[in-house]
């Protein structure tokens, strides 16, 4: 190789450890983020939701206020499907992909981190919701369905102040 090339390799090199470091900086602020707010360490007791999401959301919605009921939240990212109907049938189609794009996506993916572990889905307390529409949906379906899911349950987290208690629930089933 060149003198040239080794330089402006070595130079790249360079950038790259400078942004990994600078990637390492901006996850531990926001850890730091999501273990001092109270809200987002409610959040963080959801399965599949870590302190990215929670600051997300935290910082989009605040307490969820602006929502009257979960559905309302969901619709709002965008991970409801649209209604046509016509002579009283209702016809479901897909997802609206309304509101914000970042946070629907941060909630697919968490959903689709559940789902890639099945063997763990009977420690959630909608578990058997999930192993039955597994089932029937296919999977990219599901992960969508099961986004709309963690986010209803999110903005129930945050709207009444209250830490989410699968662990109880699981106790208490006997599952």
């Amino acid at each position: 190789m060149s003198l040239r090339m080794r330089k402006l390799i070595l130079g790249l090199q360079q950038d790259w450890i400078w942004l990994d470091k600078r990637i390492e900086m901006t996850t531990s602020e926001i850890k730091a983020v999501g273990e001092t707010e109270p809200g987002c360490q409610r959040l963080m007791t959801i399965p599949g939701i870590g302190p990215l999401i929670s600051t997300a959301m935290v910082a989009a919605v605040g307490k969820g206020e602006a929502y009257d009921r979960g559905r309302d939240f969901a619709a709002w990212l965008g991970l409801v499907p649209k209604q046509y109907s016509t002579g009283g049938r209702t016809i479901l189609g897909s997802i609206t992909k309304r509101g914000s794009r970042y946070l629907r996506m941060l909630f697919v993916q968490a959903a689709q981190v559940i789902m890639m572990r099945p063997k763990n889905w009977h420690k959630f307390s909608f578990g058997a919701w999930l192993e039955a529409a597994s089932i029937r949906m296919p999977h990219n379906k599901l992960s969508v369905a099961l986004a709309n899911k963690l986010a209803r349950i999110a903005w129930s987290v945050l709207s009444s102040g209250k830490d989410f208690d699968w662990k109880e629930r699981e106790i208490a089933t006997g599952i």
